[in-house]
């Protein structure tokens, strides 16, 4: 199906993204496995390609394509590849980039964005806690006065590029409101600053995950990102993007599995014939083909508000938990076409099964999503 939002400069710029996975992901895949994570080398190359910093001024070194159908043709290529470096790429270029580039000071800018658009600087965000999940007003870390800068304590749970990250972007309680949240740029090198273990994933183990923890770091009053209890605004309103970004990968990473499928079942052969020439089987494949399609364009169309400025978060929340609904019923299609090699990690379909169940729950779960939609109905 033609995708009528894109331009000729955006299919070049997939071409560029397609061959740097060729070059770049999937050669190494099988050794971040094994590492658990992808290492500094795909950031730096990132970089140097001018992928990191999309929407950064070229004055820091970014690419000025302030875009989203560019990060929207970076996101879909990575999935295609590895959702998990989509995870850990993307947690950057789509979640941390607008922190830096909408909320930072001349001097924070001047300070992080010229490293974070090289990609020598890997970047997390630190928002989920053990106690909290999904409620982002439910925050028990706290940052409380000390002389001119800030002492925090407390912890985070399933931060991606944690064990990694040379820069954490973190949220932190400032008040004794439910929503009183500030938000702080913390150096990886900061005394106090402890990261836990490499947690043990289902999936996605090319990208690192790591609880955080915080003993009386000190913060200097610079690294205070915006204005002090604003935080919970700050998240909320870079949600959308966040999302969407979701959206695209889950869509990308279904379609993926699919075609890896197509190709099975067109020469896997039962009883004298190619599987895929079963009427149920034929069938399946055609409505997740059809699912497919509809959800590209219903997430095509999202990007385009998004590009207009005219993105609601209910519209980026519908998008999400269709998405990962979609994918993961696709994937689970998939595993069972395969039959018994579809268990078999050496199968990529094997590995986009695990990979692709979180989707259904970070970026906010699938539950809170529909909850979201729900109350924007009135109900």
């Amino acid at each position: 199906m033609r995708r009528p939002i894109f331009t000729s400069e955006h299919e070049l710029f997939r071409e560029s993204v397609a061959e740097f996975c060729r070059r770049h992901v999937y050669p190494n895949l099988d050794r971040w496995r094994e590492e658990g994570w992808t290492g500094r080398e795909i950031w730096e190359e990132a970089g140097r390609q001018d992928f990191i910093g999309l929407a950064m001024p070229a004055e820091y070194g970014g690419a000025e394509l302030a875009d989203f159908r560019f990060n929207q043709v970076l996101g879909e290529e990575l999935a295609t590849a590895s959702l998990a470096v989509n995870s850990a790429l993307l947690l950057g270029i789509d979640v941390v980039a607008p922190y830096l580039l909408e909320l930072t000071t001349p001097e924070q800018k001047e300070r992080y964005v010229p490293d974070f658009c090289a990609g020598r600087l890997i970047c997390s965000i630190g928002m989920t806690e053990p106690q909290a999940g999904s409620d982002l007003a439910g925050l028990r870390t706290r940052a409380v006065r000390d002389g001119d800068g800030w002492m925090l304590n407390g912890a985070k749970t399933f931060i991606t590029n944690g064990t990694a990250a040379d820069l954490v972007v973190v949220a932190a309680r400032t008040g004794k409101g439910r929503k009183d949240v500030s938000v702080f740029l913390l150096d990886g090198g900061a005394e106090g600053f402890a990261r836990g273990r490499k947690l043990e994933k289902v999936g996605q183990h090319e990208a690192d995950t790591a609880e955080l923890f915080f003993e009386d770091v000190r913060l200097p009053a610079w690294s205070l990102l915006g204005e002090e209890n604003r935080g919970f605004d700050y998240m909320t309103e870079r949600l959308p993007q966040e999302r969407l970004s979701i959206a695209v990968a889950n869509v990308a990473h279904a379609a993926a599995a699919l075609e890896q499928t197509l190709e099975y079942v067109r020469e896997r052969k039962a009883f004298g014939r190619a599987i895929g020439t079963f009427q149920h089987n034929r069938f399946l494949l055609a409505e997740m083909q059809t699912e497919v399609d509809a959800g590209r364009a219903f997430v095509d169309q999202c990007v385009m508000a998004h590009v207009e400025d005219e993105l609601t978060a209910v519209d980026a929340a519908k998008a999400k938990w269709w998405t990962a609904d979609l994918q993961n019923r696709v994937l689970d299609n998939c595993v069972q076409l395969h039959g018994g090699y579809g268990f078999m990690d050496e199968y990529r379909v094997a590995r986009f099964w695990a990979d692709g169940r979180v989707s259904k729950i970070w970026g906010g779960t699938n539950e809170i999503m529909k909850d979201l939609i729900g109350r924007s109905m009135g109900l």
